[in-house]
């Protein structure tokens, strides 16, 4: 295993004993607005990881991860609602998103960059458009589940979420598939001329990442008591994913995890804060940080962590 790879690893099994850690809160803390301040958090994370995988590692800019998000939490509220166990509603949310991914992945691969990244974007909005057009009425739980409601088993589903979408990114980082994404992210040509197969590693980083993105949804989905079915379809999810794993670090384990943590807590400071200009300080905050360290939070550390070494 390389260095890069054992570095990886550890930065996993840390991120793993944290969230394992946290199982304890809601035993400590009997305070919901504490609770649901870490749902969003680990929610957060998981949304991260998940977009991580595609443009991270495979290097491919998805500007329509709203659709399956939005994707997995329709089928999960569905065939919850129904009666299905959520966990497998989340399943099958998640299967319906990958499959969609793929069907659409075969075509859309054939296109590079920006084009790749507008298409993906209008894939979004045609989503978001048609969900608010169909189903325009809002979704409300029934009265016997608002009954039965508790946050708590909402939390403990995020946290094996969130866990497992570490874990996920983090044996991708260390395996021969995931060095054969980061050679494409690098230099496309370069790696199908050296044997890498691009399509097929470009489509495992599109099933894995909306594989999450659908369970994400789901979880979304099994949290609220009501909400416009076309909501979860917003760009704002694509491009909160985006902001979260650029903050942290993209195409690293614990970069999108510092990221969601940071994001989170300055959203939700801001909002109570300053709440006409939380949106343009949170906006000139972002700029500072792409501008300044494009490497994220963890180039920020590198940095600090080379200086103390001198």
């Amino acid at each position: 295993m390389t260095r890069l790879g054992k570095r990886q690893l550890g930065w996993a099994a840390a991120i793993l004993i944290f969230l394992a850690a946290l199982a304890l809160l809601p035993l400590a803390v009997g305070r919901d607005d504490v609770l649901n301040f870490v749902f969003l958090i680990l929610l957060s994370i998981t949304l991260a990881e998940s977009w991580n995988i595609v443009a991270g590692y495979a290097g491919q800019v998805n500007l329509g991860h709203a659709a399956f998000f939005g994707l997995g939490a329709l089928v999960a509220r569905t065939l919850w609602i129904g009666g299905t166990p959520i966990v497998l509603a989340m399943a099958a949310g998640a299967g319906v998103a990958t499959a969609l991914a793929l069907l659409i992945g075969v075509a859309a691969f054939r296109l590079r960059g920006a084009y790749f990244a507008i298409g993906t974007l209008a894939l979004g909005e045609i989503s978001r458009t048609t969900v608010g057009n169909v189903l325009s009425d809002i979704s409300t739980l029934p009265t016997a589940t608002i009954s039965a409601y508790r946050l708590s088993h909402r939390y403990y589903l995020a946290l094996a979420l969130a866990a497992v979408s570490v874990a996920a990114v983090a044996a991708l980082a260390a395996s021969r598939v995931g060095l054969g994404m980061q050679a494409i992210r690098e230099d496309e040509d370069a790696a199908a001329a050296s044997g890498v197969g691009a399509l097929g590693l470009k489509l495992t980083a599109l099933a894995l990442s909306t594989g999450l993105a659908g369970l994400a949804g789901g979880l979304f989905a099994y949290y609220h008591i009501s909400y416009y079915p076309s909501h979860p379809f917003s760009p704002h999810w694509t491009f909160d994913a985006l902001l979260m794993t650029f903050i942290g670090g993209v195409g690293t384990l614990h970069g999108p995890v510092l990221g969601a943590v940071l994001y989170v807590f300055l959203k939700e400071y801001l909002a109570l804060r300053w709440v006409d200009f939380h949106l343009l300080i949170f906006g000139a905050l972002f700029i500072a940080i792409v501008l300044l360290l494009p490497g994220g939070l963890v180039q920020a550390a590198e940095r600090a962590r080379r200086l103390l070494a001198r």
